[in-house]
């Protein structure tokens, strides 16, 4: 048995080998040619297909090779940080439905963990938000099945179903002693990614919840009706970015030109490749898809001067770090809010064929002015003090992630195990009231820059030191 072995490893040694060649080949094909192509690690692709082999003639029952070589694969993309995977069929699938904004389901973003499921953001007017689900409860239980050793696909396809239909989830929640428990049921979960009134004659109210294939157009029509309805000139607007998990790039470039002076720069990324590095301006080139027709054309030339506070805490993620990194360079807005999640990195979809393919972080985001979003965030021109903000979930915080290389970045670990949540507390969906509503008149921080923008001073507000990066 042990020459078979040794036989099917050297077989499958030499199969691996030329399949990376070729792969090698062809990515430095695409780069330039006086780049130094590394070699093969031979060894240890001896010691991979010697553990294929004995998983093939040991395990206790028959495994495809399929899966095996499908779950290899996950696990080198898997180990390199939180947001390079592989993506099977479904979840090319869950790509569009993220960007178009409607599915059934509970309504929250998560990303999976050590085997579990980290929540991100609960999206708002959705089953999740309404029952209290909170940014960095850990999902360990869907009814009675543990969540350890699914993945990030499985989880998702047994939070979604038919409207009107119920799950149980169990969570660990820091500062909690037990689980919780909540029963939810499914909705139709219809994302309106822009949001907006006037607070009263004179003050716009604009909240961006997700960074969708439509939100630059939606803005546009958002801030034409605003200035159309005000009795009075616009003397201030507030830009709404909390709990904002980020989306498509070109949208966040949209926004972004909407109040900034044309080819102004938005966003810088930087990578090993080409393709990875990418100045992005705030022109139609840069965030109009196809040759559609330049939806911020004809907005009212005020858009570009009027006083801006943008809202942002540990929830605005990614494109809304790149919105407010760039309002913030330019000097076009106030920051107000606490410190931003952290997601500063550029991931890459790479066909395989056979309608899969690898998401694969590429590169990373800098603002305007040279400061790396990535495990840092975007740092409020005025902190609000009053938010206990720290206990949330960053990107930090998340085993792997990749550092910026530069002083401040918080570095933790966490240690919680499936078995600690073995022991599920009494309901509390029940009992939870949910969160405060942004824009709603119990919304303080909304009520803090409304007070800002008529010089009224608050004591929960501070000013960010001048040697603080922006």
């Amino acid at each position: 048995m042990s020459n078979i072995v040794k036989k099917a490893g050297l077989v499958f040694v030499g199969v691996i080998t030329g399949v990376m060649l070729s792969l090698n080949f062809s990515a430095i094909a695409k780069r330039d040619s006086t780049e130094v192509m590394h070699p093969l690690p031979i060894e240890e692709l001896r010691t991979f297909a010697q553990v294929f082999g004995r998983i093939k003639s040991d395990y206790v029952e028959s495994v495809e090779d399929k899966r095996l070589i499908t779950e290899a694969i996950n696990g080198m993309l898997v180990g390199l940080d939180p947001h390079s995977s592989y993506l099977d069929k479904d979840e090319y699938k869950e790509l569009q439905i993220g960007t178009h904004g409607e599915f059934g389901g509970l309504g929250i973003q998560v990303t999976m963990e050590d085997g579990l499921v980290k929540v991100i953001s609960p999206i708002e007017d959705t089953p999740a938000f309404r029952a209290g689900i909170q940014t960095g409860d850990l999902i360990v239980k869907l009814d009675d099945t543990a969540v350890k050793g699914m993945s990030l696909t499985e989880a998702i396809k047994l939070m979604r179903g038919k409207p009107d239909t119920s799950i149980t989830i169990t969570i660990i929640r820091e500062g909690e002693k037990e689980p919780l428990v909540f029963t939810l049921v499914r909705d139709i979960i219809k994302i309106q990614s822009v949001k907006s009134k006037l607070i009263e004659p004179g003050y716009a109210y604009i909240r961006i919840t997700q960074f969708q294939e439509h939100t630059g157009e939606n803005l546009a029509k958002a801030i034409k009706t605003l200035f159309s309805e005000s009795t009075e000139s616009m003397k201030g607007l507030i830009l709404d970015l909390r709990n904002d998990p980020g989306g498509l790039l070109n949208g966040a470039v949209a926004v972004s030109s909407a109040f900034l002076p044309e080819n102004a720069l938005v966003v810088y990324t930087e990578g090993r490749t080409a393709d990875a590095k990418m100045r992005l301006h705030a022109n139609p080139e840069y965030y109009l898809r196809g040759h559609g027709k330049d939806y911020l054309l004809g907005l009212p030339s005020e858009i570009k001067t009027v006083p801006m506070i943008t809202l942002v805490n540990g929830g605005s993620a990614s494109a809304s770090e790149i919105v407010a990194g760039a309002l913030q360079d330019h000097k076009r807005s106030i920051v107000m809010g606490s410190q931003t999640f952290g997601k500063g990195s550029v991931q890459t979809v790479l066909p395989l064929g056979n309608d899969t393919a690898i998401k694969l972080t590429t590169a990373l985001y800098y603002t305007p002015n040279g400061h790396s979003i990535q495990a840092t965030g975007i740092t409020p021109d005025i902190l609000d003090e009053s938010e206990n903000d720290d206990q949330r979930l960053r990107e930090s915080d998340l085993n792997r992630h990749i550092s910026n290389g530069k002083k401040g970045e918080k570095k933790t670990e966490t240690d919680t195990t499936a078995e600690e949540a073995s022991k599920p507390k009494k309901e509390t969906s029940k009992k939870n009231t949910g969160p405060i509503e942004f824009g709603s008149e119990e919304d303080q921080l909304l009520i803090q820059a409304m007070n800002y923008f008529k010089g009224v001073t608050t004591d929960s507000l501070k000013k960010k030191d001048s040697e603080t990066g922006g």
